[in-house]
């Protein structure tokens, strides 16, 4: 915020002054010069400053002994919003949203500065060419996670990463097929121990540089040196063998019928062999990083983009920690915020029933009650499925009980009673001890609050631990319980075994080693089988998890966005997403 303001706020605010609004209250030169932290010369020109710009009225003292007087005119929520809606019309979105994290004590403060924020956020025309920019403004309610393709963990992060770079193949949902992306062609032996892809010519980096298959043959190399928790799904490839700039040869093995998965999937994103991507993101995607950190990550268009540009010449998204509950914003300048609604009149309305749910993990990792059969049962009851869909409503669409919406509905569905549970914990050995529930601030507020008022109706004292950044492992270990949500990739089978497998994710995290093992013996050959019994042994592995109340399913999800009439090209990519990509806004 200007300095003007950040005076006035230590005055107002400064305890030893006790200063009123619209109250004149006695001073001293010497008192307002501890208070704002400066010598008493420079107190009078400040004071000067803040008459000018009718913060304060100031009665200097005449004579010996004779106090001077100050009267604050402005409140300091006032000065803040003002302060907030200057930097806003200076395009100054840092400091803006840095002003908002400043105002966490003060809830309808905060509530008006997100509504004049997401004001201003939407679609963009800056004069700033003779064609003109398009600009795309998106805010988030945490900050980014990992964007590194042999890390990435999160559903928002991956999507990213999909604008940005690409991989050798894509999956295509909507026909169970895979499609040529970097790589036009692909062919493999009888035995499925040989894959041979041709790659697309022409084909340039963000930074310049045309793309090759060595780019291809160290991507893969590097997710074995950085001990990516993704390299189990690639341990069977024994060698690579470069034939030329476009042409690379993966021997395995041992069959592999569950290849082109792997090469599709986010941790094959191809990344240039000369740049350090922990340094720089550098991608063939339709969209460059300008920039990134804490507060912002802006990307644009990349001209040289080997497939259709964006329509779009920038994208701008703002993270801003503790917004609220979790919702997706796509607005356009001089509209109201768009919220979840049943009403899509006058509106585009995108509705994405998501592949996966959410539910509770139990951390085995912590001693407690919880690693008593009965009384996970009993949470089974107090989190149950049907009563959370009815009580709690809005895009909690179906009960879950397996990841996949499909098979959930193949369940004889009904409400369990309370009491039943009352009894299982009894028989468990519970006896009042304080369990310990974490959840995201953003998106799970009203599950735990449901589950804790639900748990005293039996006896059971839930405490709430609520964390911001995910995943919070220091937090969550003092968990017993932590509701969570997964979305699976589009290719579901994919979107599965990397769950059961992936060393961090919160699944992995709150399982002990012997239950680990148990998940890795029975995956040991999922790539060998072929599609009807990879799906077998998925089956089996959920039936674990839901006998032994390992997890407990909750609900599934629709992804559900409202968006004004003057988008178009609308698609979702991976996770409900837009596609932003092919977005573009007819111009009234």
């Amino acid at each position: 915020m200007d300095t003007a303001t950040t005076h006035y706020l230590r005055l107002a605010t400064a305890k030893e002054l006790s200063l009123q609004f619209h109250e004149a209250v006695p001073v001293t030169i010497e008192s307002l010069s501890a208070a704002l932290c400066c010598t008493p010369r420079n107190v009078k020109f400040i004071l000067r400053k803040l008459e000018e710009q009718s913060f304060i009225h100031w009665q200097p003292g005449r004579g010996r002994g004779h106090h001077s007087e100050m009267t604050l005119l402005r409140s300091v929520n006032e000065a803040l919003e003002e302060s907030f809606l200057e930097l806003m019309g200076r395009g100054k979105m840092k400091e803006a949203i840095e002003l908002i994290g400043s105002t966490e004590k003060n809830d309808a403060l905060r509530e008006r500065l997100l509504n004049s924020l997401n004001k201003q956020m939407g679609f963009h025309s800056h004069a700033e060419s003779s064609s003109g920019q398009d600009v795309l403004r998106m805010v988030r309610s945490r900050r980014l996670a990992e964007l590194d393709p042999a890390f990435v963990y999160t559903a928002f992060e991956t999507y990213l990463l999909g604008q940005v770079c690409s991989t050798l193949i894509t999956y295509d949902a909507k026909t169970g097929t895979f499609l040529p992306d970097l790589a036009h062609m692909w062919e493999y032996n009888e035995d499925h121990r040989v894959w041979v892809f041709y790659l697309r010519k022409g084909v340039r980096f963000h930074h310049g540089r045309v793309m090759t298959s060595q780019d291809v043959q160290a991507t893969l190399e590097r997710l074995r040196t950085v001990d990516s928790p993704f390299i189990w799904l690639y341990r069977d490839i024994e060698r690579t063998e470069v034939v030329g700039d476009y042409c690379i040869r993966f021997y395995l093995s041992r069959p592999n019928r569950f290849f082109l998965n792997l090469l599709s999937c986010v941790s094959m994103t191809i990344l240039p062999y000369d740049v350090d991507v922990t340094q720089q993101l550098i991608g063939t995607g339709p969209f460059r990083i300008n920039e990134i950190n804490e507060t912002v990550l802006i990307i644009s268009a990349f001209d040289a983009y080997y497939g259709i540009r964006p329509h779009l010449d920038r994208v701008d998204i703002w993270f801003v920690p503790n917004l609220g509950p979790y919702e997706r914003h796509y607005e356009l300048p001089g509209t109201d915020r768009l919220k979840l609604a049943t009403d899509d009149t006058g509106s585009n309305s995108v509705d994405y029933p998501a592949t996966g749910c959410r539910y509770m993990l139990i951390n085995f990792r912590k001693a407690g009650i919880h690693h008593q059969l009965e009384f996970r049962q009993a949470m089974r009851i107090v989190f149950d499925p049907v009563a959370l869909v009815r009580e709690l409503g809005s895009n909690r669409i179906t009960p879950a009980n397996s990841f996949l919406p499909w098979k959930s509905a193949e369940h004889a569905w009904r409400e369990s009673s309370l009491e039943d549970a009352r009894e299982l914990l009894y028989s468990s050995g519970y006896r009042g001890e304080k369990i310990i529930l974490a959840y995201t601030v953003a998106k799970d507020q009203k599950e735990a609050e449901w589950l804790k008022q639900r748990g005293a109706s039996i006896g059971l004292c839930i405490e709430l631990q609520p964390f911001v950044e995910f995943p919070n492992v220091r937090e969550t270990s003092e968990a017993d319980l932590i509701i969570a949500e997964e979305v699976l990739e589009d290719d579901w089978q994919f979107g599965m075994i990397n769950y059961f497998i992936n060393k961090r994710n919160y699944f992995h995290i709150c399982l002990s080693p012997d239950l680990q093992s148990v998940f890795y013996q029975k995956m040991e050959n999922f790539l060998q089988q072929n599609e009807e019994q990879r799906s077998s042994l998925l089956n089996e592995a959920e039936d674990l998890l839901r006998d032994n109340c390992w997890i407990l399913y909750g609900c599934h999800m629709n992804k559900k966005a409202l968006l004004n009439q003057s988008l178009f090209g609308l698609h979702t990519a991976e996770f409900g997403f837009m596609d932003i990509s092919k977005l573009w806004i007819k111009n009234q």
